[in-house]
């Protein structure tokens, strides 16, 4: 008799689901077909002659430490090149402000593991990062989902549910995952004020803050906190836990992210790593070092921008061309994604299998609210991961897709 296992699981895996995206990306890897699914960053960008010579003298100079088991805290020149580095834009943070961990995602379940009681709620962008909200579901998180606009999350909706105390604010201000939108400095300063009237933390999730390609830098929220609120310290001990990535300015498979928070928030979520994984691999952190250090990823991060300000350019031409005059789509200034906002007769899923046909795949919108609903008109794009070329005529291919749809639907 074999064992039935689904009776032994927890309560808690009844709410965790496989990411749609994981899901989309199976498809991706059949000849001829071109994504706009996955949030990859292209490999043209990863920096390789740096990373060949980072390895070698990390084994040659350092592999007794580099080999060996490491603090949970991380590598202490990362961190402190961290610190140092986020200074450049207004973010103070001292040595026992940041911890490192295995990617962001590790970063959100570590909070998710931190504050969440089933039952609690977050307050979330609607739309907002999947990733996230996996997660925050496997604690037994319930939500306040916010709308957002051009502008980022609509902060005239914020204080009511703010009211009812969730036990943190979850946001993207630059270049938001997946509507590629940027929270406007005026609501940077409103959110940071109704988060201190009501005490509720702001989750400040940043990895695409440094691929900004039109616009001018506006200062993270955890700056904007203590700036107006007149923190009596210089440092990271505000109502704001920033977080950070490697992932999309050097390589996302060196799962590298950070956490900077109150040096006992640091403590607390230090203990709560160490029952899952120790700490991040010590190698990796000692070659990501090597990487960043001397000014080097202050130039790469250029390149980057240059690379993919081209193709966000040829996907917005493409999509002028190709698609429906009834279809909207955001401009984002920085970032990895666009938004498309079908009329509400389509149905972005349906959307997905005619375009599976024509050998282009999306992440169907849906997958990025928190609360379920009709939000079946959407879809999320991503433009790093392809050539320009595959860029046209993937858009090409999808705007057959959509175009065979409504010409359906009004049939």
């Amino acid at each position: 008799m074999s064992m039935d296992w689904t009776s032994r699981y927890s309560l808690r895996t009844r709410r965790v689901r496989s990411s749609e995206i994981r899901e989309l990306l199976k498809i991706t890897e059949q000849p001829g077909v071109i994504s706009f699914a996955g949030g990859l960053p292209s490999p043209d960008a990863f920096p390789l002659q740096r990373f060949e010579e980072a390895c070698h003298k990390v084994i040659a100079e350092q592999s007794a430490h580099s080999l060996q088991y490491g603090r949970t805290e991380g590598y202490e020149p990362l961190r402190d090149w961290i610190a140092a580095n986020m200074s450049r834009y207004g973010v103070h943070a001292r040595l026992d402000n940041v911890m490192i961990t295995s990617g962001a995602q590790q970063a959100l379940d570590l909070i998710g593991k931190l504050f969440i009681d089933r039952g609690d709620r977050v307050l979330v962008e609607a739309p907002t990062y999947l990733g996230a909200l996996q997660a925050f579901n496997a604690y037994g998180a319930e939500y306040f989902s916010v709308p957002i606009d051009s502008e980022g999350i609509r902060t005239d909706l914020v204080e009511e549910p703010l009211r009812s105390n969730p036990k943190f604010m979850y946001l993207l201000p630059n270049f938001q995952n997946p509507a590629g939108t940027t929270l406007s400095e005026g609501r940077r300063h409103e959110l940071v004020l109704l988060a201190d009237k009501y005490g509720v933390p702001i989750i400040e999730d940043d990895p695409y803050g440094q691929l900004r390609y039109e616009g001018e830098h506006i200062p993270p929220l955890i700056v904007i906190d203590r700036e107006n609120l007149r923190r009596d310290s210089g440092y990271a001990i505000g109502n704001v836990i920033y977080l950070g990535t490697f992932s999309k300015t050097i390589a996302p498979g060196l799962r590298l992210g950070w956490i900077v928070a109150p040096p006992d928030v640091i403590a607390k979520l230090v203990q709560l790593k160490q029952s899952t994984d120790l700490h991040t691999s010590t190698f990796t952190q000692h070659v990501a070092y090597e990487v960043v250090r001397d000014g080097f990823l202050e130039q790469h991060v250029k390149v980057i921008r240059n690379l993919y300000r081209e193709r966000r350019d040829v996907m917005l031409e493409a999509l002028k061309e190709f698609f429906p005059p009834e279809v909207k789509w955001t401009h984002p200034q920085g970032g990895l994604f666009l938004w498309v906002t079908l009329p509400q007769s389509l149905d972005s899923r349906q959307i997905l299998e005619a375009a599976v046909a024509q050998s282009v795949v999306f992440v169907p919108g849906n997958s990025f609210y928190a609360i379920p609903g009709k939000m079946d008109h959407h879809m999320r794009l991503n433009f790093s991961n392809a050539a320009p070329e595959l860029i046209r005529e993937g858009i090409r291919r999808l705007g057959l897709a959509v175009g065979s749809q409504l010409l359906t639907t009004y049939a």
